[in-house]
């Protein structure tokens, strides 16, 4: 597969996750404005729970919401909907659809990130030409999902930043107390989602706000 250009750090490397879950009452189309509102440059929309139809409407909610506002959106697992909508990229796990797939599904324009967790997963993502974007962790303990891979810590992140030329994204239990450290060892990007939720609009872009400040 031909070698694609590497994306480019989004602006305060923080890159946003808008889950359907963590945000309760909050729609998602009201979270993802928001957070570009605060100047958050990638939001990645997760629902795990949500239906395809319910999904597909929430993701027209979002694209319409971020029209003009140069924040790109990403689409957690779903390679069938990212394709419907003018989206940034599409994010996969280790068990969801392969990220060759996910390419022939999205085509060669958008941006594909895989997590790992182990560094056999690692190296195998940097050799995937499919994949643009590897991420890591979780980094530190976290309950954004319901069962987390284990926790891998810094000097991991560290150890990953060696075996990767591509963009290099953290997760898991990082907020404004820990982000510093996180992109001191080496991450171009740090994922967020706790850090981020909030019960309306107004709460989520003063978090965001105060997260791009301390990442400054």
């Amino acid at each position: 597969m031909t070698s694609r250009a590497r994306p480019a750090v989004p602006p305060g490397r923080i890159y946003a996750l808008a889950d359907a879950e963590a945000l309760g009452s909050t729609p998602l189309p009201e979270a993802v404005s928001a957070l570009a509102g605060a100047g958050i440059g990638w939001i990645q929309v997760r629902a795990k729970r949500l239906s395809g139809s319910a999904l597909y409407r929430a993701l027209e909610g979002c694209c319409r919401a971020l029209e003009g506002t140069g924040a790109a959106l990403w689409v957690d697992d779903r390679a069938d909907l990212a394709a419907l909508f003018p989206v940034a990229g599409v994010h996969v796990g280790q068990t969801d659809l392969p990220p060759a797939a996910v390419r022939c599904v999205v085509g060669p324009a958008a941006w594909i990130g895989q997590s790992t967790h182990h560094e056999v997963q690692c190296v195998e993502a940097d050799a995937d030409g499919a994949v643009d974007v590897v991420a890591v962790g979780p980094v530190f303990p976290t309950t954004g999902k319901e069962k987390p891979d284990p926790v891998v810590g810094l000097d991991f992140v560290r150890g990953v930043r060696i075996l990767t030329t591509k963009l290099l994204v953290a997760i898991g239990g990082i907020g404004g107390h820990n982000l510093a450290s996180v992109l001191a060892m080496g991450a171009d990007v740090v994922a967020v989602l706790g850090a981020v939720s909030g019960k309306d609009g107004a709460e989520i872009e003063a978090k965001a706000r105060h997260l791009l400040a301390v990442a400054r």
